[in-house]
Protein backbone atom coordinates (compact mmCIF):
# COMPACT_ATOMS: atom_id res chain seq x y z
CA UNK A 1 0.00 0.00 0.00
CA UNK A 2 1.14 3.37 -0.49
CA UNK A 3 1.74 5.32 1.96
CA UNK A 4 2.01 9.60 1.34
CA UNK A 5 3.88 9.96 5.09
CA UNK A 6 6.96 8.10 4.25
CA UNK A 7 10.12 9.98 3.24
CA UNK A 8 12.23 7.43 1.88
CA UNK A 9 15.06 8.17 -0.41
CA UNK A 10 14.21 11.78 0.05
CA UNK A 11 17.27 13.68 0.97
CA UNK A 12 16.39 16.09 3.75
CA UNK A 13 19.18 18.91 5.22
CA UNK A 14 18.00 20.18 8.23
CA UNK A 15 19.99 23.38 9.38
CA UNK A 16 20.30 24.05 13.69
CA UNK A 17 20.25 20.35 13.44
CA UNK A 18 22.60 19.90 16.65
CA UNK A 19 19.78 21.94 18.15
CA UNK A 20 17.33 20.50 21.25
CA UNK A 21 14.38 20.79 18.54
CA UNK A 22 16.49 19.46 15.54
CA UNK A 23 17.31 16.46 17.33
CA UNK A 24 14.12 15.40 17.06
CA UNK A 25 13.49 16.77 13.61
CA UNK A 26 16.69 14.46 12.12
CA UNK A 27 15.83 11.68 14.53
CA UNK A 28 11.82 11.85 13.00
CA UNK A 29 12.89 12.29 9.32
CA UNK A 30 15.35 8.78 9.59
CA UNK A 31 12.57 7.08 11.06
CA UNK A 32 10.45 8.06 8.11
CA UNK A 33 12.87 7.01 5.79
CA UNK A 34 14.66 9.91 4.36
CA UNK A 35 18.47 10.40 4.20
CA UNK A 36 19.44 13.75 6.29
CA UNK A 37 21.81 16.17 6.12
CA UNK A 38 22.73 17.46 10.01
CA UNK A 39 23.68 20.88 9.24
CA UNK A 40 24.83 22.57 12.41
CA UNK A 41 28.26 24.66 13.90
CA UNK A 42 28.88 21.87 16.40
CA UNK A 43 31.16 19.18 15.19
CA UNK A 44 31.13 17.12 17.54
CA UNK A 45 26.84 16.78 18.05
CA UNK A 46 26.05 16.66 14.49
CA UNK A 47 28.82 13.24 14.38
CA UNK A 48 27.27 12.26 17.32
CA UNK A 49 23.82 12.31 15.67
CA UNK A 50 24.71 11.08 12.54
CA UNK A 51 26.06 8.47 14.39
CA UNK A 52 23.09 7.57 16.35
CA UNK A 53 21.06 7.68 13.29
CA UNK A 54 23.39 5.31 11.02
CA UNK A 55 22.89 3.28 14.39
CA UNK A 56 19.15 2.29 14.09
CA UNK A 57 19.59 1.56 10.24
CA UNK A 58 18.97 4.91 8.83
CA UNK A 59 21.68 7.27 6.74
CA UNK A 60 22.84 10.45 7.42
CA UNK A 61 25.87 12.91 7.04
CA UNK A 62 26.71 15.73 8.65
CA UNK A 63 27.19 18.96 7.41
CA UNK A 64 29.11 21.72 9.22
CA UNK A 65 28.17 25.05 8.57
CA UNK A 66 27.14 29.02 9.74
CA UNK A 67 23.72 29.37 8.40
CA UNK A 68 25.17 33.31 8.07
CA UNK A 69 27.88 32.33 6.04
CA UNK A 70 27.47 31.30 2.32
CA UNK A 71 30.74 30.03 1.35
CA UNK A 72 30.08 27.30 4.34
CA UNK A 73 26.33 26.51 3.30
CA UNK A 74 27.71 26.24 -0.56
CA UNK A 75 30.18 23.98 0.53
CA UNK A 76 27.74 22.04 2.59
CA UNK A 77 25.57 21.74 -0.64
CA UNK A 78 28.44 20.34 -2.61
CA UNK A 79 29.33 17.68 0.09
CA UNK A 80 25.72 16.28 0.07
CA UNK A 81 25.21 16.47 -3.86
CA UNK A 82 28.75 14.60 -4.53
CA UNK A 83 27.23 11.50 -2.30
CA UNK A 84 23.48 11.80 -3.07
CA UNK A 85 23.08 14.09 -6.40
CA UNK A 86 19.89 15.29 -4.93
CA UNK A 87 18.29 17.37 -2.19
CA UNK A 88 14.79 17.13 -2.07
CA UNK A 89 13.82 19.11 1.20
CA UNK A 90 15.35 21.55 3.92
CA UNK A 91 14.02 22.23 7.03
CA UNK A 92 15.55 26.06 8.24
CA UNK A 93 15.32 25.08 11.99
CA UNK A 94 18.52 27.36 13.12
CA UNK A 95 17.42 30.45 14.86
CA UNK A 96 17.08 31.68 18.46
CA UNK A 97 17.84 34.54 20.98
CA UNK A 98 20.56 36.27 22.27
CA UNK A 99 21.11 37.60 26.25
CA UNK A 100 22.01 41.15 24.84
CA UNK A 101 18.92 41.41 22.46
CA UNK A 102 16.63 40.31 25.30
CA UNK A 103 14.61 43.22 26.77
CA UNK A 104 14.38 43.57 30.66
CA UNK A 105 11.53 45.29 32.64
CA UNK A 106 13.92 48.02 34.01
CA UNK A 107 15.71 48.13 30.75
CA UNK A 108 15.11 51.86 28.79
CA UNK A 109 12.61 50.85 25.34
CA UNK A 110 14.42 53.70 24.20
CA UNK A 111 17.88 52.61 24.53
CA UNK A 112 18.02 49.41 22.98
CA UNK A 113 20.63 46.95 22.01
CA UNK A 114 20.48 47.71 17.74
CA UNK A 115 23.36 45.89 17.02
CA UNK A 116 22.24 42.83 19.39
CA UNK A 117 18.86 43.47 17.73
CA UNK A 118 20.30 42.95 14.11
CA UNK A 119 22.40 40.22 15.03
CA UNK A 120 19.06 37.97 16.39
CA UNK A 121 17.36 39.17 12.96
CA UNK A 122 20.23 38.20 10.83
CA UNK A 123 20.21 35.27 12.26
CA UNK A 124 16.67 34.58 12.35
CA UNK A 125 15.68 35.79 9.37
CA UNK A 126 18.52 35.65 6.98
CA UNK A 127 19.75 32.29 8.20
CA UNK A 128 16.60 31.37 6.64
CA UNK A 129 16.45 33.01 3.46
CA UNK A 130 20.58 32.10 2.72
CA UNK A 131 19.82 28.42 2.95
CA UNK A 132 16.82 28.62 1.09
CA UNK A 133 18.97 30.07 -1.92
CA UNK A 134 21.92 27.84 -1.56
CA UNK A 135 19.62 24.35 -0.80
CA UNK A 136 16.80 25.43 -2.73
CA UNK A 137 18.89 25.75 -6.05
CA UNK A 138 19.84 21.97 -5.93
CA UNK A 139 15.98 21.40 -5.53
CA UNK A 140 15.27 23.00 -8.05
CA UNK A 141 17.17 21.05 -10.57
CA UNK A 142 15.82 18.16 -9.24
CA UNK A 143 12.80 19.31 -9.98
CA UNK A 144 10.23 18.66 -6.92
CA UNK A 145 10.96 19.51 -3.21
CA UNK A 146 9.21 20.69 0.20
CA UNK A 147 11.33 23.86 2.32
CA UNK A 148 9.82 23.77 5.96
CA UNK A 149 10.51 26.89 8.07
CA UNK A 150 9.95 27.36 11.77
CA UNK A 151 8.26 30.24 12.58
CA UNK A 152 6.94 31.01 16.26
CA UNK A 153 3.70 31.67 18.36
CA UNK A 154 5.62 34.95 19.15
CA UNK A 155 5.07 36.08 15.72
CA UNK A 156 1.45 36.40 16.46
CA UNK A 157 1.26 37.42 19.91
CA UNK A 158 3.02 40.36 21.81
CA UNK A 159 5.60 38.62 24.15
CA UNK A 160 7.84 40.53 26.33
CA UNK A 161 10.94 40.74 26.64
CA UNK A 162 12.18 39.55 23.49
CA UNK A 163 11.55 41.97 20.64
CA UNK A 164 14.45 40.42 18.35
CA UNK A 165 13.26 36.95 17.93
CA UNK A 166 9.96 37.94 17.57
CA UNK A 167 10.72 40.56 14.73
CA UNK A 168 12.89 37.72 13.52
CA UNK A 169 10.18 35.07 13.61
CA UNK A 170 7.25 37.98 12.30
CA UNK A 171 9.63 38.31 9.38
CA UNK A 172 9.90 34.57 9.00
CA UNK A 173 5.74 34.30 8.32
CA UNK A 174 5.65 37.23 5.24
CA UNK A 175 8.63 35.52 3.90
CA UNK A 176 7.21 32.10 3.81
CA UNK A 177 3.88 32.99 2.20
CA UNK A 178 5.83 35.31 -0.26
CA UNK A 179 7.83 32.69 -1.56
CA UNK A 180 5.42 30.00 -1.19
CA UNK A 181 3.64 32.35 -3.60
CA UNK A 182 6.74 32.82 -6.11
CA UNK A 183 7.22 29.03 -6.20
CA UNK A 184 3.66 28.33 -6.71
CA UNK A 185 3.70 30.51 -9.64
CA UNK A 186 7.24 29.80 -11.34
CA UNK A 187 7.22 25.85 -10.57
CA UNK A 188 3.15 24.91 -10.33
CA UNK A 189 3.08 22.26 -7.60
CA UNK A 190 6.85 20.88 -7.70
CA UNK A 191 8.33 23.13 -5.31
CA UNK A 192 6.19 24.21 -1.61
CA UNK A 193 7.65 26.33 1.31
CA UNK A 194 5.19 26.10 4.47
CA UNK A 195 6.25 26.81 8.39
CA UNK A 196 5.78 25.33 11.69
CA UNK A 197 5.17 27.72 14.90
CA UNK A 198 6.25 26.49 17.77
CA UNK A 199 4.23 27.39 21.03
CA UNK A 200 7.03 26.74 24.03
CA UNK A 201 9.53 24.20 24.34
CA UNK A 202 12.29 24.56 26.43
CA UNK A 203 15.26 25.29 24.45
CA UNK A 204 18.85 26.95 25.50
CA UNK A 205 17.62 30.05 23.86
CA UNK A 206 15.21 29.95 26.74
CA UNK A 207 15.69 28.27 29.30
CA UNK A 208 17.25 30.68 31.90
CA UNK A 209 14.00 33.12 30.88
CA UNK A 210 12.00 29.70 31.90
CA UNK A 211 13.39 27.99 34.56
CA UNK A 212 15.89 28.51 37.59
CA UNK A 213 18.72 26.53 38.03
CA UNK A 214 17.04 24.13 40.63
CA UNK A 215 14.89 23.26 37.61
CA UNK A 216 11.57 25.07 38.90
CA UNK A 217 9.81 27.70 36.76
CA UNK A 218 10.07 30.96 37.22
CA UNK A 219 7.33 33.73 37.30
CA UNK A 220 7.23 34.16 33.34
CA UNK A 221 7.52 30.08 33.30
CA UNK A 222 4.26 29.91 35.66
CA UNK A 223 2.49 32.64 33.63
CA UNK A 224 2.74 30.69 30.21
CA UNK A 225 2.45 26.94 31.84
CA UNK A 226 -0.80 29.35 33.12
CA UNK A 227 -2.08 30.57 29.95
CA UNK A 228 -1.22 27.14 27.79
CA UNK A 229 -4.62 25.46 27.91
CA UNK A 230 -2.60 21.92 28.09
CA UNK A 231 -0.38 23.55 30.82
CA UNK A 232 2.31 21.93 30.06
CA UNK A 233 5.89 23.19 27.50
CA UNK A 234 5.99 21.01 24.58
CA UNK A 235 8.38 18.06 23.95
CA UNK A 236 9.95 18.55 21.13
CA UNK A 237 8.89 15.13 19.10
CA UNK A 238 5.40 16.50 19.26
CA UNK A 239 6.65 18.89 16.38
CA UNK A 240 7.85 16.06 14.08
CA UNK A 241 4.47 14.83 12.79
CA UNK A 242 3.59 18.20 11.09
CA UNK A 243 7.20 18.34 9.78
CA UNK A 244 6.75 14.82 8.51
CA UNK A 245 4.04 15.76 6.72
CA UNK A 246 4.94 19.04 5.25
CA UNK A 247 8.06 17.13 3.92
CA UNK A 248 6.37 14.29 2.60
CA UNK A 249 3.67 13.83 -0.17
CA UNK A 250 0.47 13.29 2.05
CA UNK A 251 0.64 17.61 2.30
CA UNK A 252 1.64 17.77 -1.94
CA UNK A 253 -1.62 20.19 -2.18
CA UNK A 254 -0.17 22.95 0.33
CA UNK A 255 2.08 25.90 0.50
CA UNK A 256 2.44 28.96 2.11
CA UNK A 257 0.95 27.67 5.23
CA UNK A 258 1.74 27.73 8.96
CA UNK A 259 1.13 24.90 11.40
CA UNK A 260 0.65 25.64 14.78
CA UNK A 261 2.01 23.45 17.45
CA UNK A 262 1.70 25.14 21.32
CA UNK A 263 -1.07 23.43 23.49
CA UNK A 264 -3.70 25.54 22.65
CA UNK A 265 -1.78 28.66 23.70
CA UNK A 266 -2.80 31.02 20.36
CA UNK A 267 -6.28 30.64 21.17
CA UNK A 268 -6.43 31.38 24.70
CA UNK A 269 -8.42 34.45 25.51
CA UNK A 270 -7.57 34.00 29.40
CA UNK A 271 -10.79 33.85 29.77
Amino acid sequence: MKNDFSLNGKVIVVTGATGILGEAFVNAIADAGGIVGVLGRNEKIANERVAAIENQGGEAMALIADVTNEQDLINAREKILAKYGKIDGLVNAAGGNIPEAIIEPEQDVFQLNMKALQEVMNLNLFGTILPTQVFGEAIKNGGTGSIVNISSVVADHAVSRVLGYSLGKSAIDSYTKWFALELGNRFGDKIRMNSIAPGFFLAEQNRTLLTKPDGSLTDRGNLIIQNTPFSRFGNPEELTGALVWLLSDASKFVSGTKITVDGGFSVNSGV
